[in-house]
């Protein structure tokens, strides 16, 4: 079977991470117990192997034709699994879908007329959302309808055609403002603009949805996604993020905005995790060996700690070898000061760590994949 062995790899990572793993293995290495450690290990390897042939072989991937998506899918498709991309392309592109995907043009809302049973999905990766939080703040309509509403449709959709995992793309945004660093799953849910809220309620939603009709389901909340990975990365039209705004700027010449510079921090200007766009489509794939019919289980995916703006602004300058041009304004009104996300239950019960937690290799990638595609004008 294509992919048994990365398959095999996660589910051993995962089992090295378990519960199992420290309270049966760990004493055994403690006290030299080589043998016994060799048969512990050998029966998660045997498990491992053996689960594999019955384990997640085919994913629906919505909003699959975005940046994150379309990297997910490329992650899914090396480790063997079969991959299906059901995207709108409202604001995707055909372009980065991985051509090995299988893709269909559709609105999720309309999932059962274009997936059936016959399909045999799997599991359902729903990345499909809008996610520019000041957009919402003008149009929450098209934030309730799109994120909220849309994904009520999909869960009514899995129900039917009796598919029982889902991996959400949730946001940090749930947390708030004012949530104390470093902001664990725990934290205070305290949404202040429509995007964060419309997230909360889906999450809320899955939460039901596991309880009263056994999905095995995970959120991620994302922190500030970067990087690239092979022929995969941002090409949005209304660009909110400040390493592709940067870059941007200054491929085309244009001065750039820094909002405030007078915050509590070191250099004054705000502090953010920054996660690399590769590390989190891994977290995908690793969590896949580990859902459980009736659990929702929530996971943060930041690297931990922070990135000053002005760190971010010296390394896009060090990495092109240009200089940016720099105008500071006035800060924007809730924007906090620092936002770092603690990722210990995710490298806990996942087995999950970032292979590049450097902002230095996000942006690397992100200015290499910028350079190739020099944002290309869209053919669907």
């Amino acid at each position: 079977m294509p992919g048994a062995l990365s398959t095999l790899a996660l589910k051993f990572t995962a089992a090295h991470n378990s519960y199992f793993y420290r309270l049966v293995l760990k004493p055994y290495q403690r006290n030299n117990d080589t043998k016994a450690s060799r048969i512990v290990v050998f029966v998660n390897i045997a498990y491992a192997y053996f689960d594999c042939y019955h384990y997640l072989v085919k994913i629906l991937i919505t909003g699959g034709a975005g940046f994150i998506g379309s990297v997910t899918a490329t992650y899914l498709l090396e480790a063997g699994h079969d991959v299906i991309v059901v995207d709108n392309l409202s604001r995707g592109r055909k372009d980065l879908v991985p051509k090995d995907a299988r893709f269909i043009r559709a609105n999720v809302v309309d999932l059962e007329k274009v997936i059936f049973k016959d399909d045999q999905i799997d599991a359902v990766l729903h990345f499909a959302a809008y996610s520019a939080a000041g957009e919402a703040a003008h149009k929450p309509e098209l934030y309730w309808h799109n994120n909220t509403v849309a994904s009520l449709r999909l869960l009514d959709a899995m129900r039917n055609l009796e598919i029982k995992k889902l991996i959400f793309s949730s946001t940090c945004f749930v947390y708030g403002d004012d949530a104390a660093t470093p902001i664990t799953e725990q934290s205070p849910k305290e949404p202040t603009n429509p995007y964060g809220m419309s997230k909360l309620a889906t999450d809320m939603a899955i939460s039901g949805e596991c309880a009263a009709h056994g999905l095995a389901a995970v959120s991620f909340r994302y922190f500030n996604v970067g990087g690239a990975y092979g022929a995969c990365g941002e090409l949005h039209e209304a660009e909110t993020r400040i390493i592709p705004l940067a870059l941007t700027a200054l491929a085309e010449g244009r001065s750039f905005s820094l909002y405030g510079d007078d915050y509590a921090t070191p250099d004054g200007s705000c502090i953010r995790d920054y996660i690399h766009v590769a590390d989190l489509a891994k977290a995908h794939l690793q969590a896949l060996p580990t859902m459980q019919p009736g659990r929702h289980a929530i996971y943060n995916l930041g690297n931990g700690y922070g990135f000053s703006n002005k760190e971010i602004i010296r390394t896009i300058e060090e990495v092109t070898g240009k200089t940016l041009q720099v105008v500071v304004e006035p800060r924007r009104t809730g924007d906090p000061a620092v936002l770092v996300a603690s990722n210990q239950k995710a490298k806990e019960e996942l087995g999950w760590v970032p292979d590049k937690p450097h902002v230095r290799d996000i942006i690397q990638d992100a200015w290499d994949f910028y350079q190739s595609r020099k944002i290309i004008k869209q053919e669907v």
